[in-house]
């Protein structure tokens, strides 16, 4: 029974560490270039929820997802729902994606109807 007990011990905290590594993951930059890009096209759909706000955004006939900050720096940084609709155009400043066939970037800065939301200023490039 001791066996059991011990096998059953390794198997959750396998389980604790992988979802903690998958999560560590998922929040860091690590899956971004390291030089900023600047996509510009229409927004399809916005989502300010958990674990990050999103936009997706037709850039010359290509869906784009752009990742934004979680919800509350988000929101804290001026945009909302309310600041931007399907439609608009959009400007997002960012990293894209280390897989170049992924059409995904994590946006610092999205410039909507001539306004700035700095969504991650301390990683906003120099002007």
């Amino acid at each position: 029974m001791q066996f059991n007990g011990i096998r059953s011990v390794a198997l959750a905290a396998a389980v604790i560490l992988a979802a903690a590594t998958a999560a560590y993951a998922h929040h860091g930059w690590s899956w971004t270039e390291d030089g900023f890009f600047e996509l510009r096209g229409k927004i399809t759909a916005i989502y300010i929820g958990n674990p990050h706000a999103t936009l997706d955004v037709d850039a010359e006939g290509e869906a784009w997802r752009v990742e934004m900050a979680p919800p509350s720096r988000t929101i804290a940084a001026g945009f909302t729902e309310e600041v931007a609709k399907v439609g608009d155009e959009v400007t997002a400043i960012g990293n894209r994606s280390l897989d170049e066939q992924e059409k995904r970037m994590k946006a610092v800065r999205i410039i909507v109807g001539g306004k700035t939301y700095d969504v991650y200023p301390d990683r906003v490039p120099p002007a």
